[in-house]
């Protein structure tokens, strides 16, 4: 079968198009033909071994699986003598932030792991798009207590943590106020933020006379020295990156046995969990999947070169459905 690969952690240029044989289910797993898989900001992470603390879940000197990936949508082809909860045919998605080798025409997965039903009106694109990224947004989000009329600032509303974030809080009746760029202020708009402000014209650190429960730095481009003044008496600040100096490491600490403004810096857990709250808000019309580009396997390079600048939106899927050979 085709399959993303590589030997050694690096940037895109160890990757490499492989045919490799097809994996085979066990007992409890199911066999998946994949239709589309995503890179993101995970797989970016798993492929160069950076930062370093992520080789103790990966691999050490050199990468446990050579198969690239951590999630996916398809379509079930073959099941284990012990599998119950699947059937052959079933259309599912699925993540796994610690890899999964998805990135791949066919993948196994244990039927207990996070792997899930995709809703009937749901495409196995949008599927795939509501997986990693709503998953780290889901789990930053829920170590806040908000409640209904809430207010929270959002940077980087347009990337695939940020812009499940803000249709996490919006779902929850919280005030939103979204930070991103020119190009996506319709987006911005189509996600229901309260209020709007373009990093490329304005600083909102300096110009925002609002005062919010929770500052979620989806980017990690700013900082709990500069947003503390937006955030009321005992608010919030939660960076999706460790920061300069990996501050956000040791102001939790700090902040933590000091009476006001603190900083969190959670880690993702239960990607099943995720996926099911994610799944309910799909079908109730609350979620809404953030697609920016595709690209073909034999572009896979290219493709992890586009996220790791930085400047994707929402979501970038591979497609492995286009091709002609449905064994291959």
């Amino acid at each position: 079968m085709k399959a993303i690969t590589r030997n050694q952690y690096g940037n895109s240029d160890v990757l490499q198009i492989s045919h490799i044989g097809k994996p085979v289910p066990s007992s409890k797993e199911v066999l998946i033909r994949v239709h589309f898989t995503t890179i993101n900001r995970t797989d970016c992470g798993i492929l160069t071994g950076k930062p370093f603390a992520i080789r103790f879940f990966t691999g050490l000197f050199n990468p446990s699986s050579k198969v690239t990936g951590t999630d996916f949508a398809g379509e079930v082809v073959a099941i284990g003598q012990n599998v119950k909860n699947f059937k052959v045919g079933d259309r599912v998605w699925g993540l796994n932030d610690e890899g999964l080798a998805s990135q791949a025409k066919f993948m196994t997965i244990n039927e207990n792991k996070a792997v899930c039903l995709i809703p009937e009106n749901i495409s196995y694109q949008e599927a795939v798009a509501s997986a990693e990224g709503a998953h780290y947004a889901y789990n930053f989000v829920n170590k806040v207590h908000l409640k209904k009329g809430n207010k929270v600032l959002v940077n980087g509303a347009t990337g695939a943590i940020g812009s499940a974030a803000l249709q996490i809080l919006k779902s929850q009746g919280i005030y939103v106020t979204a930070v991103g760029n020119s190009k996506n202020i319709d987006l911005l708009k189509s996600l229901g933020a309260d209020k709007i402000y373009n990093f490329e014209k304005e600083d909102f650190t300096e110009i925002d006379k609002e005062k919010y429960d929770f500052i979620f730095d989806a980017v990690g481009k700013s900082s709990f020295g500069k947003c503390k003044k937006l955030l009321v008496k005992n608010g919030i600040y939660i960076s999706s990156e460790l920061g300069p100096n990996a501050e956000n490491l040791y102001l939790p600490l700090l902040t933590k046995f000091k009476k006001g403004r603190r900083v969190i810096f959670p880690v993702p857990q239960n990607c099943k969990r995720s996926l099911l709250f994610v799944k309910q808000l799909m079908e109730k019309g609350k979620f809404k999947a953030v697609i920016d580009r595709y690209y073909q396997p034999e572009e896979i390079k290219e493709a992890y070169n586009y996220v790791m600048s930085g400047q994707k939106t929402g979501n970038v899927l591979i497609n492995f459905s286009s091709d002609q050979n449905p064994l291959d």
